[in-house]
């Protein structure tokens, strides 16, 4: 969507993914885009229904993690916008994992035993438990690549207080113990996550979306350990297999890198593959709504004009 002007509004951020537009100095509105993100990369081609999925599927776990710490949801307006407070954010990606994969694995893999200050016990195989989960957090870029940062770098580049690191640190292994409670009632296991936090009146919220398949790695948990004992892939729902599309056509977002050419076919198979994941995830049937780009709009300004 292209930018638009609200009234009251003080100011616009396009990210990867998400448009987010500055209401006076307390609120925000939120658009989940159809953009489609990898590497740090935004693709060529958007993602029917994909913002949908996101907006509607962070706002279930929001409300559902909700008596687990504070966030910054106050409404959905329309089936991709979300209204809430205007937080101070942290400029750190708090990512909690569980499971041996991903980054954590390729990593691994290639001999690296400790990750972001993390240590990873030896002796285990892609997809694994960790013992307990591993906090290995990341500076937030507002542009390019964020970076590994142990917690001991963070707290002494003053990315928080040593109090307001303990608080998040407590909040992000909480939401993750949820989210897992959460994705094992669907027959699901929650791998791997990230989660923002920033301030509002002084207190420590969670920010962004959450538990999605753009920040989130889910496995099914029905005949996991026979696939472990084996040495079979995972079954998993997240964006990971658009990242080994990617990898198998010789894109990883490093410089000098064409992104290859994604077909109607496969964009469609991508498509979904998002709404397949809504419906594991939540139980619900997801309904897909074409609203128009003007219908949003004066969906958001009524939610503003109500206050």
């Amino acid at each position: 969507m292209a930018p638009h002007t609200f009234p009251a509004q003080t100011g616009f951020y396009r990210g990867k993914v998400r448009d987010v537009y500055y209401i006076g100095e307390q609120n925000i509105v939120m658009i989940a885009s159809d953009r489609i993100s990898a590497f740090d990369v935004i693709l060529p081609r958007p993602i029917p229904f994909k913002g949908q999925v996101l907006n509607q599927l962070a706002a279930y776990m929001l409300e559902a993690t909700r008596a687990v710490c504070p966030n910054w949801l106050l409404s959905t307006p329309a089936p991709n916008a979300a209204y809430g407070k205007r937080c101070q954010p942290f400029k750190i990606e708090v990512v909690v994992r569980g499971n041996l994969c991903g980054h954590a694995w390729r990593t691994y893999n290639s001999g690296g035993r400790i990750l972001c200050g993390a240590l990873m016990p030896d002796g285990l195989r892609e997809n694994d438990f960790f013992p307990e989960p591993l906090i290995t957090p990341s500076t937030k870029a507002d542009e390019g690549h964020d970076e590994d940062i142990s917690e001991k770098e963070l707290l002494v580049q003053g990315l928080a207080t040593p109090e307001q690191w303990a608080q998040i640190r407590t909040y992000a292994l909480a939401l993750f113990a949820r989210g897992n409670e959460l994705a094992r009632k669907q027959g699901l296991i929650l791998a791997d996550t990230k989660y923002e936090f920033g301030l509002f009146e002084g207190n420590i919220v969670l920010m962004d979306e959450i538990h999605t398949p753009d920040s989130s790695r889910y496995f099914h948990a029905d005949g996991f350990d026979g696939r472990q004992a084996r040495g079979e892939h995972q079954k998993q729902l997240s964006k990971e297999f658009v990242r080994e599309w990617l990898i198998q056509n010789e894109f990883m977002g490093k410089e000098g890198q064409v992104v290859p050419e994604m077909s109607d076919e496969w964009i469609r198979e991508i498509s979904e593959r998002y709404m397949e994941l809504y419906e594991k995830v939540t139980g619900q049937t997801f309904v897909p709504q074409a609203l128009s780009e003007a219908e949003v709009f004066a969906r958001i300004q009524k939610q503003l004009s109500a206050g």
